[in-house]
């Protein structure tokens, strides 16, 4: 299915995340042909994904930000720098909910997108769950809305370790044909130093590729990333 799904205009893409890396874990496939088609996307994340951790260090922390802009230029999205970084890793069970929710929809002022897609409320990680709710909210059917999807990824780790614990279970309708990118995927993945562990974890370079590969068989094509259709809208 072309991302242009529903008609021939340029897509608005928002992707919000609860840390940076989450982007490429789950839809950085997706990303890099969305821009291929002429779609112009920006992404948010909520935590820095790493000062919750012990031993953390202030080199630690620019290396990050450093990381950030490389993964940015190559994949050619936008960090909605404004809106980035707001809340403590690992706190967000900590914050009103309302907090969240009016940082989403302050970036939904500002990009009006097309798509959005976020994570799956199953999750194990809360800032996960808590940051896909906070983003359905900001994205409640009310008049006047203009946007055409919403699409919950998977990120390996989290969705994978979320199981059935949680009452549901991550259950993807929608799969992306990730094969010309792939390989830029990979390379973004790299960048995140730190974040990708040793196979046979899910989050090794080996295992996301199997994840991937595993989505794109599944429907009989070399290797996808799958999403979660939450809404649809034909206009």
């Amino acid at each position: 299915m072309d991302l242009n799904f529903l008609n021939k205009k340029k897509n608005k893409v928002l992707v919000v995340v609860a840390h940076p890396d989450d982007e490429i874990l789950g839809c950085g496939g997706t990303i890099a042909k969305h821009i291929h088609n002429g779609d112009k996307v920006f992404c948010i994340y909520m935590a820095d994904g790493i000062s919750a951790r012990n031993s953390i260090t202030q080199k630690m922390l620019v290396e990050r930000e450093r990381n950030l802009k490389k993964v940015e230029k190559l994949l050619k999205f936008k960090w909605i720098k404004k809106f980035c970084g707001a809340f403590q890793d690992q706190r967000l069970d900590a914050e009103n909910l309302l907090n969240i929710i009016k940082i989403i929809e302050e970036t939904k002022k500002q990009i009006n997108p097309d798509i959005i897609y976020t994570h799956s409320t199953s999750d194990l990680n809360i800032d996960h769950r808590l940051v896909a709710e906070a983003t359905f909210v900001a994205f409640r059917p009310t008049a006047g809305q203009n946007y055409k999807a919403i699409l919950s990824f998977e990120v390996p780790s989290a969705t994978d370790y979320g199981g059935n614990f949680l009452n549901r279970s991550f259950s993807p309708n929608l799969f992306v044909n990730i094969k010309k990118f792939w390989k830029i995927k990979k390379k973004a993945l790299n960048l995140y130093k730190g974040e990708i562990l040793k196979f046979p974890n899910s989050r090794s370079l080996k295992g996301i590729e199997a994840l991937n590969m595993t989505r794109g068989v599944q429907n009989g094509i070399e290797i996808a990333e799958a999403f979660e259709v939450v809404k649809l809208i034909l206009r």
